[in-house]
């Protein structure tokens, strides 16, 4: 399986290539040069399958056995979710009114990116031990990829990790798992602007191939295919939990509701639709409503500015992976797809060709939500339910809502959990709940913190450089003591 960039203009590379790059050299994303098209029979027989189970199926045909053999591969995986919290690793809340909600909060960070993170950290430090290399990972976080990915690598002797976070634009909890974490590897930065802003920095370093290069720097953000092909099995996961039986032809749909900020597990999902998985996409958004203009409208622009919202992690104005789904939808065409993303960083305003909005909104609908309605949203599945939902979760959840008052489902439809509700105790209390907080969140309160500001004013791009510049030097230290 080789894999090309979205915009056409950089080598192919393999699974390990893809992995280790952020964007891809021409400024695109890295995508699968061909998508395995999955049998009816095929499907059947994975329906069975546990969520680990999914995941490496989907991972051997997307990384191959010359890269890692499938027994290895197995034991990373099955390594990566070791410290989940859930037997199943993900698992199916039913409740009343045709409500499913998929839990993909297991994981010891208590979001779903526990679950692709933990899987790329493993598959990284088996290429870095092959070839006794180094690497530095840059993050920037709207809150739970920072501690996720922060989790995933933390005591790892072969990588360092680089998190920007926004102050003040996270809840307490995010921003507390991430500062607590003293280890020696893990470098955390709160930065005074938002989730965008921070990407700028980022994105500059990036784009200084020489820098990336000297470095070994990689990025763990939702650009890394890593994760989308992880994000992936939530998808079939769902269908496999919601569909009514699989006897029969062609096999019955099922609507899944994916809340989304950056769009990486909209992607996944759209992937696999492509592969042959019978799912209808709803997005969900809340007031930082791009990817709803873009599917409703076909206008991709950005707004004024971000609206902070109580689904913190999803108020963002750049969801980087929709040029993943132009580039899908566009039957891979790199021409259009680089036109377009580059006329949006020149412009930061395009409005689709038509036959690509076309195809967009036939592939996915889409519905924006209000705080308001998310509040509203969690009091009443609490009173229906006794079950907390988390303010993302109950994006997902309000949409669900919204259509069963208008008609009975015609569709079984499953909403995606992407974060656990302990995470968010101020919505829970916006919504007039009462939070339920577990021990081990309790407990950060009364850790150690450490965390470099970069205030306004400050050149930001040049305070990661240095810190970069300093972590090689002390690999350098590092590599000529074991020598010695």
């Amino acid at each position: 399986m080789r894999y090309i960039s979205t915009r056409g203009m950089a080598p192919r590379v393999d699974f390990e290539g893809a992995l280790f790059s952020g964007y891809a050299p021409d400024g695109g994303l890295f995508m699968p040069e061909e998508l395995p098209q999955l049998s009816i029979e095929t499907l059947r027989q994975w329906s069975t399958l546990s969520y680990p189970g999914l995941v490496k199926e989907l991972c051997t045909l997307f990384i191959g056995p010359e890269l890692i053999p499938r027994d290895v591969l197995n034991g990373l995986i099955d390594q990566a979710f070791s410290r989940f919290r859930h037997r199943e690793v993900v698992h199916l809340s039913r409740l009343r009114n045709g409500l499913n909600v998929l839990e993909l909060w297991h994981g010891v960070t208590y979001a779903f990116k526990d679950l692709s993170l933990c899987c790329t950290a493993q598959f990284l430090q088996y290429f870095l031990e092959k070839k006794e290399k180094h690497v530095t990972v840059v993050v920037g976080t709207s809150g739970d990829t920072g501690s996720a990915a922060i989790e995933s690598v933390q005591g790892a002797k072969n990588m360092d990790i680089i998190v920007l976070l926004p102050k003040g634009h996270c809840t307490k909890i995010q921003e507390l798992q991430m500062t607590t974490v003293l280890r020696e590897n893990v470098h955390v930065f709160g930065v005074e602007g938002n989730s965008d802003e921070l990407d700028e920095p980022i994105k500059a370093v990036f784009a200084d191939v020489a820098f990336v290069k000297k470095h070994n720097l990689m990025s763990l953000n939702s650009i890394n295919w890593s994760r989308v092909l992880v994000q992936m099995a939530h998808h079939f996961f769902a269908y496999f939990q919601c569909a009514p039986s699989l006897d029969m032809d062609p096999l019955p749909r099922v609507e899944v509701v994916v809340p989304t900020g950056a769009a990486g597990n909209l992607a996944a999902g759209c992937l696999a639709q492509k592969m042959g998985l019978p799912v209808r996409l709803v997005v969900a958004v809340n007031r930082n409503d791009i990817i709803h203009r873009t599917v409703q409208q076909g206008d991709f622009s950005l707004s004024e500015a971000v609206e902070q919202t109580l689904a913190s992690a999803m108020d963002i104005q750049v969801p980087y992976n929709m040029e993943r789904i132009f580039w899908l939808l566009s039957g891979s065409n790199s021409q259009v797809t680089r036109a377009l993303m580059e006329q949006f960083e020149r412009t930061h305003s395009v409005s689709l060709p038509k036959e690509l909005h076309s195809k967009l909104s036939g592939a996915v609908t889409s519905e924006s939500v209000s705080d308001e309605a998310i509040t509203q949203t969690m009091a009443r599945c609490w009173e229906e339910n006794k079950y907390l939902l988390c303010p993302h979760s109950a994006v997902a959840v309000s949409y669900h809502y919204q259509q069963t008052e208008q008609q009975p489902p015609s569709l079984p439809r499953c909403c995606l959990a992407p974060a656990s509700a302990a995470k968010f105790p101020e919505a829970v209390l916006a919504a007039g709940l009462t939070p339920e907080t577990p021990a081990e969140i309790l407990a950060l309160e009364s850790k150690g913190t450490r965390c470099t500001p970069m205030r306004k004013g400050d050149d930001w791009t040049l305070m990661l450089r240095n810190t970069i510049e300093d972590i090689s030097c002390q690999q350098r230290g590092h590599f000529l003591n074991a020598l010695e």
